[in-house]
């Protein structure tokens, strides 16, 4: 989808939520399809304090160690693979164990309701981690036309039961070397959302 992280025309958007937007159309965009040697070498310069801070340094290293050619590779092998890949990246699948089931229902439901489309030539499905995770960087973003508590209402209906568990796999996954960072990263963001959630507004 590569959601443009601006705001709509009129909104003003607090800057943390516009770094935690950054965060998951990263994860996005890692997760739709392997980095070019642009990306890579962006990804090089990332670090930081705390936990989080530790995943974008891991992230780093492991940018640094790769190159387009192995990290296209290691995508093919953990996503698409000879048959199928080490991992099924969909809600449907985590959720209910077989692809096109009730949650991408659901999702495509309240897609339609906040007026968000599939890109046109994208062939997944819409519950696809790549795409769920580019839904709520523009939900945060202010990018689409609904209100600022829609973030909150998409990420619990929509990540929080299956997407730490997906990143949790992928930290863990036989085939990862650089997406066991982009793992520890994404299993770190959704921790922080779901405890953030849980704290009186």
């Amino acid at each position: 989808m590569n959601v443009p992280l601006a705001a709509a025309e009129g909104r003003r958007v607090d800057p943390l939520d516009l770094e935690r937007a950054r965060l998951f159309a990263l994860l996005g965009r890692l997760l739709a399809g392997p980095p070019d040697a642009g990306l890579l070498g962006r990804l090089g310069a990332l670090g930081g304090g705390g936990p989080l801070g530790e995943a974008f340094a891991a992230l780093a290293e492991a940018a640094r160690a790769t190159d387009p050619e192995s990290a296209d590779r290691e995508f093919f092998d953990l996503f698409i693979g000879v048959g199928r890949g080490e991992l099924l990246p969909f809600a449907s699948y985590y959720l209910t164990g077989f692809l096109h089931e009730r949650p991408l229902a659901d999702l495509r439901g309240d897609l339609a309701r906040l007026g968000i489309e599939r890109a046109p030539g994208v062939s997944e499905p819409e519950d696809h981690i790549a795409f769920v995770c580019e839904t709520f960087a523009g939900l945060l973003a202010g990018a689409f036309p609904a209100l600022p508590a829609e973030a909150g209402a998409f990420f619990a209906r929509h990540m929080k039961p299956w997407a730490g568990r997906f990143f949790a796999d992928l930290e863990a996954a036989e085939s990862a070397r650089f997406y066991r960072a982009v793992g520890r990263l994404g299993r770190l963001a959704v921790e922080i959302e779901s405890a953030a959630a849980e704290l009186p507004a």
